[in-house]
């Protein structure tokens, strides 16, 4: 299938969703934290303060991140789907704990990093290489625009929603998609970064996009006036998959998947805090909105430990940088998302 091809059957299938009916979001939950369940192919809703799963809803095979509406009323979960076979998104009502609809978004196309952001919802689909925004109000697709670049994983918008930033792991690159026109048209700058890179974020000034090294243990900080590379620092991780800012943005946690560590580093002085033995591969990292806990995903023994089903979701501590507790959300845990009260 052509490229052209697959973005118009994407786009249609997407418009094709607004005739599929679905219930209306129920109207109050409490907050919650999302936690995609890979291996059973579910996302888990979890009480953050009781630490208790409160149910799971099914999802597309494979899936890989999750983001949710600023109200919390929805959550959307990108799905790869089976080989060969065609991959989605799920829109899921939080409170009442179901999958309202499952979007086709082609075979082959890979979705994975997915955002929320000013009553839309922005994704890659690496596959194709691509990113698509969706208009979960009109259930269709606003634009898909294809950004030429390999291996295009996770993304961030900023606050303004006048910029967008890709981390292309396959062509060691950041896409910087700055907007220029109304209806959307995007200018593309392809910004050269250090190995493999695929955490990204931006800091809650909106002055710099950050994004880890997983091949090189480095990060490369990247000046979003001039979309630069202002500095690269070499941290020595094995293998580090995802950066997050806190939100005052004085910290930056990354983490080590095959290390076994998250790294803690302070933001102004490009300087690690802390480096702290998770036990487990983590695979992504969620900060509260107010900015007492951070949440890491864990999974997978680490090289040389025992076989062990058992994964789990790690509370730190924001103010200790210590491990508070942890949350059985089930097996292989992978992206994570905050769904506020409602």
């Amino acid at each position: 299938m052509t490229l052209e091809k697959a973005l118009v059957r994407s786009a249609l299938l997407f418009c094709a969703v607004a005739l599929v009916p679905g219930l209306a979001p129920s109207q109050t939950h409490a907050p919650a934290l999302l936690v995609v369940q890979k291996a059973d192919s579910s996302l888990a809703i979890v009480d953050p303060t009781a630490k208790k799963v409160l149910g799971r809803v099914p999802v597309g095979q494979e899936p890989h991140n999750v983001t949710a509406s600023a109200d919390g009323a929805l959550a959307f979960v990108a799905s790869r789907g089976p080989k060969n076979g065609s991959a989605s998104i799920s829109v899921i009502d939080v409170a009442a704990r179901k999958e309202l609809r499952r979007v086709d978004v082609g075979p082959g196309s890979r979705p994975h990093g997915i955002v929320f952001a000013d009553g839309k919802v922005y994704f890659v689909l690496e596959g194709y290489k691509v990113v698509g925004c969706f208009n979960p109000s009109t259930n269709r697709m606003d634009w898909l625009l294809g950004i030429g670049q390999s291996g295009t994983e996770m993304l961030v918008v900023s606050k303004d929603m006048s910029r967008i930033f890709t981390s292309n792991s396959a062509t060691n690159s950041i896409s910087a998609l700055e907007r220029v026109a109304n209806p959307p048209d995007w200018k593309i700058t392809v910004i050269p970064v250090g190995k493999d890179p695929q955490g990204i974020d931006i800091s809650p000034d909106g002055k710099e996009v950050w994004t880890a090294h997983q091949a090189d243990g480095g990060v490369s900080i990247v000046d979003v006036a001039t979309r630069a590379v202002t500095q690269t620092l070499n941290l020595r991780t094995t293998s580090s998959n995802r950066l997050k800012f806190t939100p005052d943005g004085k910290l930056v946690l990354i983490s080590d998947r095959d290390g076994g560590e998250l790294l803690v580093l302070d933001a102004a002085r490009r300087r690690e805090v802390k480096r702290m033995k998770m036990g487990k591969r983590p695979t992504d990292i969620l900060m509260e909105p107010g900015g007492a806990r951070a949440y890491v995903a864990l999974t997978y023994p680490l090289p040389g430990d025992a076989v062990s089903s058992v994964n789990d979701v790690a509370v730190i501590d924001l103010k200790t940088l210590e491990v508070a507790g942890h949350i059985s959300s089930g097996a292989n845990p992978e992206g994570m998302a905050w769904a506020a009260a409602r």
